[in-house]
């Protein structure tokens, strides 16, 4: 079949209606694409080529404060209440892992018992076995 067939001799085939759909096909692709979200900066920086920070040094001096009423205190904190008075395991445990630690650093673990003197004296004896249970020989006693 041709084309004079169907439209006859002078017709010709009307070709608007077929632009208008494509002119629709065109406006529903530009429309669709313009809601998709672009990438949005965050403004992250990545790191760039810093030398790595040193670490913190821990002191190799530490001093265990035997108090009147019996509690014992590590570098100003509590590590052992008065009530505590068979062994000193919190203590042992803290100082087991400053002398780990100081080993790893390659450091001396010193530790200075301040033992005031209305405290009981059992309280020093057993900061000094919290020492030994630690492995740690550098011990020894300050003066107030």
């Amino acid at each position: 079949m041709k084309a004079r067939d169907i439209f006859g001799e002078g017709e010709k085939a009307n070709l608007t209606p077929m632009i208008d759909v494509v002119f629709l096909l065109l406006i529903f692709f530009m429309v669709t694409t313009s809601l998709i979200k672009e990438e949005a900066d965050l403004g992250i920086q990545l790191p760039t080529n810093t030398p790595p920070v040193a670490a913190a040094e821990l002191p190799s001096k530490h001093i265990i404060d035997v108090m009147p009423d019996g509690s014992v205190l590590l570098n100003g904190g509590l590590a052992a209440s008065p009530n505590e008075t068979v062994v000193l395991r919190g203590l042992i445990s803290t100082l087991s892992s400053l002398k780990s630690a100081s080993d790893r650093t390659g450091s001396k673990t010193i530790v200075v018992i301040q033992a005031d003197p209305v405290s009981p004296h059992y309280k020093a004896v057993q900061v000094l076995d919290a020492c030994a249970a630690a492995d740690i020989q550098f011990v020894s006693f300050a003066n107030l």
